[in-house]
């Protein structure tokens, strides 16, 4: 009986008993990039080792050492440009958008790391502006603009962001007065699994989520309890 009581005793001990490390509280650690004056908006984190940034002046830096060294592989040519999202797949494939009236409004897409980018979509038309963009998967992705003709613009692609189209607006609910989504940091869309995808919105009468369950095509729409 003595043996059966230790035996329970030291089997509750280690049921009850809370690792020191969940004692400890989150520790963070400042990477210094080396770039100064750059506004840093987009962030993709890969892996512990390998994340991709973006912000003002077309930049986009990429570390693959867990941010003790950064390497400039901003899209040439792209020094007007304010990049708000970066989406990245690996340490060679990202896809960069950069935000704006008309043509400001641009996608890049890289293969090799940042060595070389290609514009795979700028937008033309002078009503649209589009803010933020997200990816369900390496080959399946959406964009989305602020409203044109009363309702929320959606790009799409379905092969890694190589080429892009305007998807139809139907299954759209009208926008509100005012109402856009924010370009700050590229997340007002993101997307959970293979074809939900949320986008968040404000400034109008009232703030909303809209949802969307077919990758875009559908969406609902929902009040949000938040300061539009």
């Amino acid at each position: 009986m003595a043996l059966a009581a230790a035996v329970c005793a030291a089997a509750l001990a280690a049921l009850t008993a809370v690792p020191a490390q969940a004692h400890q509280r989150p520790q963070w650690d400042v990477k210094d990039t080396g770039v100064s004056e750059v506004r840093f908006r987009g962030l993709a984190a890969v892996s512990r080792h390998t994340a991709w940034v973006a912000g003002t002046r077309g930049t986009v830096l990429r570390t693959t050492d867990g941010g003790r060294t950064w390497r400039d592989v901003s899209p040439p040519g792209a020094g007007d440009l304010e990049f708000r999202d970066i989406e990245a797949f690996d340490a060679r494939r990202a896809v960069a958008l950069s935000i704006g009236e008309g043509e400001a409004s641009r996608v890049y897409r890289t293969e090799d790391g940042g060595a070389t980018w290609t514009e795979s979509f700028r937008n033309t038309d002078a009503r649209a502006f589009y803010d933020c963009l997200t990816f369900f998967d390496r080959r399946h992705g959406l964009a989305m603009s602020d409203p044109v003709d009363g309702k929320f613009r959606i790009l799409s692609t379905s092969d890694g962001g190589r080429s892009w189209q305007v998807l139809p607006d139907a299954g759209m609910p009208a926008a509100q007065a005012g109402e856009a989504g924010f370009a700050a940091s590229g997340q007002c869309l993101v997307s959970a699994g293979p074809r939900d995808v949320w986008l968040a919105t404000g400034g109008a009468a009232r703030a909303r989520v809209l949802h969307s369950a077919d990758r875009g095509l559908t969406w609902t729409a929902t009040d949000a309890p938040v300061p539009a």
